[in-house]
């Protein structure tokens, strides 16, 4: 069964990769004809080598004329075969790298439109090798299969043809020992191929690995863990080295398999020609042509074996990022979806019901009405779903059931881009490309002429510090932000979202990293920017929403208490007891 779902899986695998091979149909058609040429052209070299033995007759008896000629057609063929062969390999190194670069573009393009649930549910180190070190094992034993695969095919029919008009008794001896290098290739095919798929698995969990040590090594160290994470990388590496090295193994033993198949073929033809040489039945030069055959009949078993076992290893490899490729992408917009315009930050939440898992309940019957201009500040213990409520109105996911509107229209029936573009979003986490400080400050309005870009660097408090770099605003952060701090990371990205200025913002716990007195001067900015705009704050110090027209205090995802900073401490409620428990009142 496991055998026969192996085989099914290699099949459906194999079917979209010549999808992708589709493409490039002309180089596969030219690279076809060109592998015929330098088949064709090869064998017919010991024709003519033949040809040359038999014009020595012996001391005295050379045919040095007829010699000359049959060398000048062989200069010919030889110079034939080398441009087929470069050609050739023009052809299939362009039909691997574009199926690559296809490959990986789709991947890439599919992790964009991936839900937010499948990027959370999988190592982001895991994901990288798919898309980077799978595609690359993928391309080897494509390129191995275009170069080797079609001449080796060829080579053993064409030779079989030659032979058969040399002298088809001893072309039979080659015949029948066939099947023995077909049997000896299928034998180990067919183990290779689930040792190959368990070493992708392992070398993308062991990236995985790598990846989140390296990017939380800091943390590592600060709980003394590395004793930990170096027993766990040694139990995956040990995993990976028993794959590897079956893997490798199965592989291994296929050249000297079919080596010593090829030793019985050379025999056999050797002892046979011979005979049949003695006999009167062929020249000596087509016995020496049919030994050359010999050679070059078998020699293509040795790289179609060599082949298959790479193969197995592609088609493993391909099979993970085809996966990738297929999953099933966010929900996709309707035909007939609107842009978003005209937004002065009306939003609804009407009966809203929705959990990351079906068996835990998260948001229940959330409902709330928020005018333009509102500043909306939700706070609440950790995983009452404040956070869930954010990824709600950015449409990151889908409710379950109920609707969100913005100015009266589901969100579900607009554009995504259009939505977000109407939303100012700063979170707790900073994120920063690998780019200039520039760069990344135009992210959300590349037009923005460099008095805006220097105005929100301004109000956002960055502008000192950027000023004091290397090369201002041209320095190139690295990954994350680079050397910056904490808190020059979060000043950046606030500066991002003042440039633009939507008509809604979102801030979740948008000054955490900021120290007390740079915090007054955001809070002041913020309140400028907030001024005429929707904006919904997540808040875990109270001190920063007290002036929040409307707070929403959540618990266990249900809207519990609602009203303004006054209004609820006078309830001496949740939020009343939340707020004296911070300042000690």
């Amino acid at each position: 069964m496991q055998n026969k779902d192996r085989r099914q899986r290699q099949r459906t695998t194999i079917r979209k990769v010549l999808l992708y091979i589709r493409n490039y149909w002309i180089f596969l058609i030219l690279s076809l004809l060109l592998a015929v040429v330098t088949v064709v052209s090869t064998l017919y070299l010991p024709i003519l080598t033949g040809q040359v033995i038999d014009q020595i007759l012996g001391p005295g008896q050379v045919d040095f004329a007829r010699i000359g000629g049959i060398l000048l057609v062989m200069g010919i063929v030889i110079a034939v075969t080398a441009l087929a062969q470069w050609l050739m390999n023009v052809c299939n190194n362009k039909i691997t790298y574009g199926v690559v670069r296809d490959i990986r573009r789709d991947a890439f393009a599919k992790i964009e439109i991936l839900p937010l649930k499948y990027i959370d549910g999988h190592s982001h180190g895991e994901l990288v090798s798919r898309v980077v070190a799978d595609v690359d094992q993928f391309a080897d034993g494509l390129l191995m299969g275009f170069t080797q695969l079609f001449t080796g095919v060829l080579t053993i029919v064409g030779t079989l043809g030659f032979m058969l008009s040399v002298h088809v008794g001893i072309t039979l001896v080659v015949v029948l020992i066939t099947p023995v290098s077909l049997f000896v290739a299928s034998f180990i095919a067919k183990r290779t191929y689930t040792m190959f798929r368990k070493q992708s698995e392992a070398r993308g969990e062991q990236t995985a690995l790598i990846d989140e040590m390296i990017g939380n090594q800091k943390v590592v160290q600060a709980f003394g863990q590395e004793e930990k994470v170096l027993r766990q990388f040694d139990e995956i590496n040990e995993r990976l080295t028993h794959f590897s090295l079956r893997a490798t193994f199965f592989s291994s033993i296929t050249n000297p398999s079919t080596r010593f198949v090829n030793g019985l073929v050379y025999t056999g033809v050797g002892v046979v020609g011979s005979l049949v040489a003695i006999g009167g039945g062929i020249t000596v030069g087509q016995l020496s042509c049919f030994l050359s055959y010999a050679n070059q009949y078998t020699k293509p078993f040795n790289e179609i074996s060599g082949v298959v076992t790479e193969l197995q290893n592609a088609l493993a490899c391909a099979a993970r990022v085809l996966e990738l490729i297929e999953e099933e992408p966010q929900t996709p917009e309707p035909a007939d979806a609107a842009v978003l315009t005209g937004v002065s930050g009306n939003v609804t939440l009407d009966q809203v019901y929705f959990s990351y898992t079906a068996d835990q309940k998260l948001i229940e019957d959330f409902n709330l009405k928020v005018e333009p201009g509102q500043r909306v500040a939700i706070v609440g213990p950790t995983g009452c779903g404040k956070t869930t409520l954010i990824n709600l109105l950015m449409r990151f996911y889908d409710v379950n059931s109920g609707r969100i509107a913005v100015e009266g229209k589901d969100i579900r029936k607009v554009t995504r881009g259009s939505l977000r573009e109407n939303y100012g979003m700063v979170l707790q986490e900073t994120w920063l490309k690998n780019a200039t400080i520039r760069e990344n400050l135009l992210m959300g309005k590349p037009e923005a002429t460099e008095e805006e870009m220097v105005a929100a660097a301004r109000a956002a408090h960055a502008h000192s510090f950027i000023r004091r770099l290397p090369k201002g605003y041209d320095t190139v952060i690295g990954e994350e932000g680079g050397s910056l701090s904490a808190g020059q990371r979060q000043l950046l990205c606030i500066a991002r979202v003042m440039l633009c200025l939507p008509p809604m913002l979102i801030l979740d716990e948008a000054t955490s990293s900021i120290d007390t007195r740079t915090e007054m001067k955001i809070q002041n900015a913020f309140a400028a920017m907030m001024q005429g705009r929707t904006s919904f704050i997540v808040a875990h110090r109270l001190s920063t929403i007290q002036s929040a027209d409307v707070i929403l205090y959540m618990q266990g995802g249900r809207v519990l208490e609602q009203g303004s900073h006054q209004q609820l401490l006078e309830k001496d409620g949740y939020y009343a007891k939340l707020y004296r428990s911070q300042f000690a009142v």
